[in-house]
This record gives C-alpha cells, sequence and structure tokens, in this order.
C-alpha cells in the first residue's frame, strides 16, 4: 500500500530543517515526508503527487514566505486535496491571520514557533490530525465496498449502519460505476441480489441483515461477564459519556447500541458551538473519538443490539436482548434520545431510503451532488444539514413554518447560511404530498399564509422535524410523562403513585427513575436541557449517582 505524505513549506532553511527533521524521526514509518523552501514548487510537487493518485494527509506551512504567504499556499492546496489536514506556523504577530483562516481556508490548527519540544508541543497536534484524516481516508484496495441501487432503501440501510458505526466502506451505484458490474460477475450474482457487501478478503454477503453485517466486520453483539456494575442502554453523547466515566472510574461497563453509536449527533455534518474545538468538527468525529476513549478505557459496546425488556430481582437487573440473551447488571443507566418526528403526509412512507431520509444528510450527500434538494425543519440540526449538502447539491432549500430562520436556529448557523449563495430559506412553508414512481421525484409545498400550493422535482428530501423520545420499549418500568420523557430525581415526588412505588428510606438521586438502580440521561430525560454539551454532562452527572447506588448495595 502506497504511504501518504506529509508535506512542509517554509522559507527558512534552519526552521524547515528541524521540523523536518522531527517530523520524519516520529512518522517515517506511516508517512512520506517531504520538504520544500518555496510555495510555488510545493503546488507543482502536490499536482504531481494528485496525478499519480498519490494521498496527501497533511500541510504544515510557513506563514510569512515572500513567493505567497501560507495561507493563500493552504487555500490552493485545498483545490487539490480538500480533505487533508492544514496546519499554519505562525509568529504571534501572525495569530490574527491563523484565527480568520480557520473559516476562511478551514485551517485545522496554527502552530507557534517554537514547537519545542516537539513531544509535548508538536507530536500531540500532529497525532490528533493525522488520527482524524485516517479515520475519513479510504484506500482503495483495502475498504469494504457496497453494490447497490443509490435510491435504494436497503442499500441506505446498510451505508448509514457502516457509517455510523465508522467502518469505512467504498459505495458503487450499479447504474453510474463501470466497475460495479464486475464485481458481479465476479460473486456470480445478478442484480437482483444487490445490495452486495464485498469484505475487504474477499467474502460476499448478498443483501445482509445488519447483525450478519456487524458479525463480519468485527462489531461485537454478545456480552463476556456474568454480572457488571453498569449497563448503558444507547451511545448517543449521553450515553458515550457515562461510559467514558464509568469505566474510567473502574466500574465494570456495558453499552448496547441498536444501530449507530453517536446517535443523531453523529449525523451533524459540523458542529461549531462544542467547547474546546474552535474549528469545528463533524459528528461522526466526535463519536469517533468517543468510541475510542471509551474502549480504551474497557468500556464493552455491543451493536446492533435492543433492549426487549427489563426484569428485577433482589436489586439486580437482568435486561433480555431482542435476540434471546440477557445482561446481568447492579445498575442501568438509559441514554436512548430522542428520535425524529415523521413527516405525516400520505404516501411518504413508501420513499423512506428511497429519497425520503430523516436525518442521515452526510450519508448520502455524494449522491446528491448538482442536484436540487429540500430540507425540512428549522433546528441546528437542519442547518447543519444545509452547510453541509450546499457543498454537493446546486441547490439547499430549507423548508420552515415559522416566518423567520432566526426564531428556530443559532446565531452563527443563521449567518453562515444567509452568505451561501446556493441556500435557499422557504418560510411559512409545509410539505403537503409526494410523488415518485420508485424512487421520490416530486414534492408539493403549501403556503401556510396565503394557501398557494405548488409541486416541485427533487432527489432528495431530509427530514429533521420535531423528537419524540425512544421509550416505547421500557412499557411501565418506570414512570414517564404523556409524552414519554422519563421522570428522574425530585420530578417523581410529583407524581401522585410515586410514593407506591419507591420504598427506599432516601429521596431519588438527581438523575434516579422511579426503580432504585435505573437512572436516565440526556435527551430521553423529562426536564433535560437539550444539546450535545448538556447530554455529555448529564451522561457523566449519572455514572456520580450510579457509584452512590453501589455504595449503598
Amino acid at each position: 500500500m502506497k504511504l501518504p505524505y506529509i508535506l512542509i513549506i517554509d522559507d527558512d532553511i534552519q526552521v524547515l530543517r528541524a521540523i523536518q527533521r522531527d517530523i520524519r524521526n516520529e512518522y517515517r514509518n506511516e508517512y512520506k515526508v517531504a520538504a520544500t523552501e518555496s510555495a510555488i514548487e510545493a503546488l507543482e510537487v502536490i499536482k504531481e503527487l494528485k496525478l499519480k493518485n498519490e494521498m496527501v494527509a497533511l500541510f504544515i506551512s510557513d506563514q510569512r514566505m515572500p513567493e505567497m504567504e501560507g495561507i493563500a499556499f493552504l487555500e490552493k492546496a485545498n483545490e487539490i486535496f480538500p480533505e487533508a489536514k492544514k496546519v499554519l506556523l505562525t509568529a504571534y504577530s501572525d495569530i490574527d491571520a491563523a484565527i480568520k483562516a480557520i473559516n476562511n481556508v478551514k485551517l485545522d490548527y496554527y502552530l507557534q514557533k517554537p514547537w519545542y519540544p516537539p513531544k509535548e508541543k508538536l507530536f500531540p497536534v500532529v497525532n490528533d490530525l493525522l488520527y482524524e484524516w485516517q479515520a475519513i481516508y479510504k484506500p482503495d484496495q483495502e475498504a469494504i465496498r457496497i453494490i447497490g441501487f443509490q435510491w435504494s432503501p436497503k442499500s441506505h440501510r446498510l451505508k448509514e449502519f457502516l457509517s455510523g458505526n465508522l467502518v469505512p466502506y467504498i459505495w458503487m451505484d450499479i447504474e453510474n460505476n463501470a466497475e460495479a458490474e464486475k464485481y458481479l460477475i465476479s460473486a456470480n450474482v445478478s442484480k437482483s441480489d444487490l445490495p452486495l457487501v464485498i469484505l475487504k478478503d474477499g467474502y460476499v454477503m448478498s443483501d445482509p441483515t445488519l447483525p450478519e453485517l456487524a458479525a463480519r466486520v468485527g462489531l461485537h453483539q454478545k456480552a463476556t461477564k456474568e454480572m457488571y456494575d453498569v449497563l448503558i442502554i444507547g451511545a448517543g453523547p449521553a450515553g458515550l459519556a457515562a461510559s467514558v466515566y464509568g469505566s474510567c472510574e473502574g466500574l465494570k461497563t456495558v453499552l448496547i447500541e441498536r444501530s449507530n453509536p453517536g446517535g443523531q449527533a453523529s449525523s451533524s455534518a459540523r458542529i461549531e458551538n462544542y467547547l474546546g474545538f474552535p474549528t469545528g468538527l463533524s459528528g461522526a468525529e466526535l463519536s469517533r473519538r468517543a468510541i475510542t476513549q471509551t474502549l480504551r478505557f474497557g468500556t464493552e459496546i455491543l451493536t446492533p443490539q435492543e433492549v426487549k425488556k427489563i426484569t428485577i430481582k433482589d436489586g439486580y437487573k437482568i435486561t433480555e436482548l431482542m435476540d434471546g440473551s440477557q445482561i446481568h447488571s447492579k445498575a442501568i443507566v438509559i441514554a436512548t434520545g430522542v428520535t425524529y418526528k415523521k413527516l405525516e403526509i400520505p404516501g411518504l412512507e413508501a420513499f423512506t431510503g428511497s429519497g425520503v431520509y430523516y436525518g442521515a444528510a452526510s450519508v448520502e450527500a455524494y449522491a446528491c451532488r448538482n442536484e436540487i434538494i429540500y430540507i425540512v425543519g428549522g433546528g441546528n440540526s437542519a442547518c447543519q444539514a444545509a452547510m453541509y449538502m450546499c457543498k454537493f447539491a446546486s441547490e439547499v432549500n430549507i423548508i420552515i413554518r415559522r416566518g423567520a430562520l432566526s426564531q428556530t436556529a443559532a446565531n452563527y448557523l443563521v449567518e453562515n447560511i444567509s452568505h451561501t449563495s446556493n441556500i435557499h430559506v422557504i418560510t411559512n412553508t409545509d410539505v403537503i404530498a409526494c410523488s415518485g414512481t420508485s424512487i421520490l421525484q416530486n414534492i408539493t409545498l403549501k403556503n401556510v399564509t396565503t394557501g398557494e400550493e405548488k409541486t416541485v422535482p427533487t432527489k432528495a428530501l431530509f427530514i429533521y422535524i420535531g423528537h419524540k423520545p425512544s421509550t416505547d420499549w421500557l412499557d411501565d418500568l418506570v414512570l414517564k410523562n404523556e409524552k414519554g420523557y422519563i421522570f428522574c430525581g425530585s420530578d417523581l415526588l410529583k407524581d401522585k403513585s410515586f410514593n407506591s412505588l419507591w420504598k427506599l428510606n432516601r429521596e431519588p438521586f438527581m438523575s434516579e427513575t422511579s426503580v432504585p438502580g435505573i437512572f436516565a440521561s440526556g435527551d430521553v430525560r423529562f426536564g433535560a436541557i437539550t444539546g450535545i454539551s448538556s447530554a455529555v454532562g448529564e451522561g457523566s452527572m449519572a455514572i456520580r449517582f450510579v457509584r452512590k447506588y453501589l455504595q449503598e448495595m
């Protein structure tokens, strides 16, 4: 396999040699390291690398160079290798320019000179950026391949699952990729057998179930211990945070997820208001970091797995999964979050996965290149999806019932959208109908103020409207409100049936449900503040109370 490149540019020869030496000594086994004094020469080099089908993982460029400033160079380099990470070497006086470059050229990091000692000031930065780049880098000869029809619900299901579980794959549309047909011939299958999954070892799976695919790609679905200190249900931000804090504090922790770790947050194309990430990061990247962190501390992650029911015996919790297996634990944290509400339009369900998508913008973005698409919803998730999709689609239309986007979305997103020429906001409007043959082809819009209706063509409709808690599976195990949100802590005391259910001599902990030892965190909890940061805080807080509960046992 070809090694990707790290390219360094600095007109100061002594600085260039020093950073080249440090980078080469640390990364020579995984990357080729090239260096030059000339920004013009560097541009020629990367053009040549592109023609040779080489990859550049990281650019490190000085800002003050006589031929071209570093920011200008990185902007030109980004046109050729847009996925490469970009670091600017700066003096203290260049920091303002570097901060502006975060927005203008999507700069990933600026590094002040000098960077000594490199083990403290250089390598941690470079390690983090290279690790992030590797997560999205898909070497052609090594990736899993999915072959299918672009607008097929079955194909979408597989892509969404692998993407959500951070498993790299190459998508091959049978109708537009000449190479795809060759794989069908080699596998001795026909188009009626699609979608087809071809693993890295050549093993072929025709229309696999998600558990079958998970087993083949190395995801775990069976618990390995007889008893756990805490079982966490749901691997969104709250669940992942709970698993990190649980495992790092020495609790035997198991985390189960029915589909994709990261929850709805994992589909966010860009999160720009998360503390500590001034350049922003994608939901998938945040999920990847959290998964890596919790696995490092020893958490077991089981996916795809779904809970059937929970029973209590002598204070211990027995969780039965849909496959019939059981997990025994002392405590449980419910972090199943919320799901997008379905858009109630006759016939819409028939197009789900074949033009209509709930979330999933990052999964289907490439399929929407040069198309006119519509997004229903005016919250932050919808706006983040629009900002991402505008890089692919020729036109992105945001449909909202309100009179202005500023009534529903964060100000920074409203500002970004207002300055993006191919994003349009359609206010005071509902989607009332859809049509097509086997795939979505048209939607009908109605102005709720004037009553005017019009039908427009589109290949894709992405829905980000409202939420409902994912608690139907709980039945009456814990107290919930009429909408399904779980009562915890002091909110339980207001319920008339609480005293007949709660038999301990203490009041429930802040995130404890009506069943001692079962906790809830994140969006699923009644009264919770929505947002990724809040969910992370709630997940870590739940573990604090789990520990208090375990001390009572």
